[in-house]
């Protein structure tokens, strides 16, 4: 084989290396699992989550409500987001991985790539089941009864209308390693913003601060395997992902509104129409977070910058 060859056939296997060794001693699973199997008492005059993340946290509506009812409020916040989570993980990361896993993209059939896609996909399971537990134990400190589980989150609900539109297998199988690289390489802006909240349970930190822990090894994984994946495609192929690439960074930045209604009717909170529609209206109201420079990153290494149509702003901190 000619060098040149060997070489672009080779993009990355040092760092991959390095993140596979490093697994033993930096995954969650393999030690931290006593710290969120048992993670101490329950504080129950602290909130389970930050006020700033619920998008009407100051509106004159909400304020009105009982004390009990803005508390119940904040707490099924935090239920709804491990609800989102898992959503994400268990219906979008895992089966991507898994296609990492059995050769469906190019360039990932070499050892050290499927060596270090198994350990995320563990690393995935894992983080299910770790905000499984940590929602049952807030259900049974605060004593909440919902057996129902929220609407499905919105980052989901646009990948599956978009994925449903489209006539071939492999364009599904695109949207879904968008929607899956864009989560794991900028996830950690929002995480990071629970990780260090001193306002909130510290479990709650502690779950953030873990996963977020893992994430940050996941990341690159994804960014040096579409480093090996992208310019293998196919030129169609690359069109489509360029093309839309922006559903996915809009889908992972975007409020929740089919959630939130809910959350507040749950609650016995009045007027929740009028609340929505007002933080609606706000400036950037439908935005949740909007930092997504490793995203932005990720396309200057791969060359295509300027092709993404998608307006990149930088955030400090992470969120409206």
């Amino acid at each position: 084989m000619h060098p040149i060859e060997l070489a672009e056939t080779h993009v990355g296997p040092s760092m991959l290396r390095r993140l596979a060794a490093a697994w033993p001693k930096r995954a969650t699973i393999r030690t931290d699992m006593a710290g969120v199997v048992n993670p101490g008492e329950y504080d129950p005059s602290l909130l389970d989550y930050p006020l700033h993340l619920m998008p009407f946290s100051e509106h004159p509506r909400f304020l009105e409500a009982s004390d009990e009812q803005r508390l119940l409020v904040n707490t099924l916040a935090w239920i709804a987001y491990n609800e989102r989570v898992i959503a994400a993980e268990e219906h979008v990361a895992n089966p991507t991985f898994e296609k990492l896993a059995h050769g469906v993209f190019p360039g990932v059939d070499r050892y050290e790539v499927k060596e270090v896609v198994q350990q995320s996909h563990i690393d995935e399971v894992w983080h299910t089941y770790m905000h499984m537990m940590a929602m049952q134990r807030t259900r049974e400190a605060r004593g909440i009864g919902l057996e129902e589980s929220f609407v499905e989150p919105v980052t989901n609900r646009r990948l599956y209308a978009l994925a449903e539109s489209m006539d071939e297998q492999w364009q599904r199988d695109l949207l879904y390693l968008m929607w899956t690289v864009v989560g794991e390489v900028s996830i950690n802006a929002f995480l990071d913003l629970l990780a260090g909240d001193k306002s909130i349970q510290p479990m709650h930190a502690l779950i953030a601060r873990l996963h977020a822990r893992d994430e940050a090894a996941h990341g690159p994984v994804l960014a040096e395997l579409m480093k090996e994946i992208y310019p293998k495609l196919e030129p169609e192929r690359q069109e489509f992902f360029i093309r839309y690439l922006p559903e996915a960074i809009t889908a992972f930045g975007a409020e929740d509104y089919e959630l939130w209604p809910q959350v507040l009717r749950f609650a016995g909170i009045e007027h929740v129409d009028e609340i929505i529609a007002d933080c609606r209206a706000k400036e950037d109201g439908e935005v949740m977070m909007n930092d997504f420079a490793t995203v932005h990153r990720l396309l200057r290494d791969l060359g295509i910058e300027d092709k993404v149509k998608y307006h990149f702003v930088t955030a400090k901190g992470g969120v409206k």
